[in-house]
């Protein structure tokens, strides 16, 4: 059987059950050996994080904890340039080699942005493109992106298997309405986060005090 890897970027900042969730799903899902959670040192799509490479790194690993099939990876954060996710999975592609199935995880709203990514017409011959559906999702699909699903898209996980990348498949999770924004928009009022976030995750930002005015 072929080693199967998915991979879940993300600022993570702060990370939180709605991200944790959504890992435990896809590996239990899609049956993979291992999921990593790779946080993005400098995120081109976003604002500048709140919390440095280091404490977002530190918060994902106490989040994780001794998670079995969750581990971390901190490979983009040991770059000096932008994070491009075509470079991690490149990257990630010569370390393990060309027969694991690499899975890249997508939220809806990340996918249909994809057309802006930095060389993203390479993604696919990279991974497949595993995408989390929202129920309350509204963003229209750009047509490169309706001709791509039409062409890779598939609805067994099985298949997916059987070739180390090329596909589109679209899950459903459990809706959680959590956020990292919200987060740390209580946190700067002075109000508690607690039980949107594993309870290590909260005790370093009380101690570090991030995302306070």
């Amino acid at each position: 059987m072929k080693r199967k890897i998915g991979l879940l970027g993300g600022t993570f900042d702060p990370v939180h059950f709605g991200h944790l969730r959504s890992a435990v799903e896809v590996r239990e899902q899609l049956q993979l050996d291992e999921l990593r959670l790779i946080p993005n040192a400098r995120p081109p799509h976003r604002e500048v994080p709140g919390a440095s490479a280091d404490q977002r790194l530190a918060m994902v690993q106490l989040a994780v904890g001794e998670s079995s099939g969750l581990r971390v990876d901190d490979c983009e954060l040991r770059r000096t340039k932008p994070s491009y996710t075509v470079d991690t999975l490149e990257k990630l592609r010569a370390e393990l080699g060309s027969e694991v199935v690499l899975f890249m995880v997508l939220g809806w709203d990340a996918f249909c942005g994809l057309p802006s990514w930095h060389r993203w017409e390479e993604l696919l011959s990279l991974a497949h493109i595993v995408v989390l559906q929202r129920p309350d999702y509204d963003l229209d699909v750009p047509e490169v992106l309706k001709d791509l699903l039409a062409a890779r898209s598939v609805d067994n996980p099985e298949r997916l298997a059987q070739a180390s990348c090329g596909y589109i498949i679209c899950l459903s999770q459990t809706p959680l309405a959590i956020s990292a924004t919200h987060i740390r928009g209580l946190v700067g009022s002075g109000a508690s986060p607690r039980f949107l976030l594993p309870d290590a995750v909260l005790d370093y930002i009380e101690t570090e005090g991030l995302y306070r005015p």
